[in-house]
């Protein structure tokens, strides 16, 4: 099976052309496989591009741990980078399917490739039987969360929760730390207030206009970047008064540029880069 390794500011992934390959009978398994850092290509997860009835292509994601996301704004970043890249659809403003529905994405060509790639989003999802989560509040805004730290004391967060077609919880902080990400992230992400688990983000403002991020993805754990949460972070920090509806978001792998337009729609804008190919012995 050939196979290309991709990257949005760092959140890595093994796309399958399917256009051209199978799909995989087992990709949940595949994915746990491929992924695996040690013994594997290594990644945050497997995306399959596949032919689509609807639009010119259509994503399939799954994280690390095999389960299959509904959507990745850095993943789908990539897919259309490589659709237009490799011939598949020439033109510099593609539709991709996904979990989350029909998206646009608008590429940045240079010499041939696409450099960089706005996608537009869609509205976020505030209500909270949709995002799900059974936390007070409608949308839930600086919600109290009670977690168990790594030493068993309680810590009550203040969250906001939004959907991007995926959950994400996120935690304004004063500063970044280990301890919030890897310590309290992997307890939010299972917390039964989420029912189908939840992408933990924790934010320190560094202005109006600017923040810094990090990352637990459910399924994946901590990655470099994560699209859909920058976009839910945006959303969350102008829902609770902290930024403006049009920020620079620094993660680890990189910057993202967002913006939650006046029409409800949440903007990003990013790199995507193909890293190498190669042949999946099995």
């Amino acid at each position: 099976m050939h196979f290309t390794k991709m990257q949005g500011a760092g959140n890595d992934y093994v796309y399958v052309d399917c256009f051209t390959e199978p799909i995989p009978q087992q990709p949940d398994e595949l994915a746990r496989k491929i992924s695996d850092r040690h013994f594997g290509v290594g990644s945050d997860g497997l995306i399959l591009i596949c032919p689509s009835q609807q639009a010119d292509a259509r994503m399939r994601m799954f994280n690390a741990d095999g389960s299959e996301s509904e959507m990745c704004g850095n993943g789908i970043r990539c897919v259309a980078k490589y659709v237009y890249d490799h011939g598949i659809c020439g033109k510099e403003t593609l539709r991709i399917e996904t979990g989350r529905g029909i998206l646009t994405l608008n590429l940045e060509v240079a010499d041939g490739r696409a450099q960089r790639v706005r996608v537009d989003m869609g509205e976020p999802i505030l209500e909270p039987a949709l995002i799900p989560t059974t936390l007070p509040g409608s949308p839930v805004v600086n919600a109290n969360l009670s977690i168990a730290d790594l030493g068993g004391s309680i810590r009550t967060l203040c969250v906001t929760c939004v959907s991007m077609g995926n959950p994400h919880c996120i935690t304004f902080v004063d500063k970044l730390s280990d301890d919030w990400v890897l310590g309290i992230g992997r307890k939010v992400e299972t917390d039964p207030h989420f029912p189908r688990r939840v992408n933990a983000e924790f934010v320190q403002v560094l202005s109006r206009t600017e923040i810094r991020m990090r990352v637990w993805e459910r399924g994946s754990g901590e990655t470099l970047a994560c699209g859909t949460g920058a976009c839910a972070v945006c959303v969350a920090g102008a829902l609770s008064g902290r930024t403006e509806r049009k920020i620079l978001a620094h993660l680890p792998g990189g910057d993202l540029e967002l913006h939650w337009a006046e029409d409800g729609h949440v903007h990003l804008t990013g790199p995507a880069v193909e890293v190498f190919s190669g042949e999946w012995g099995e």
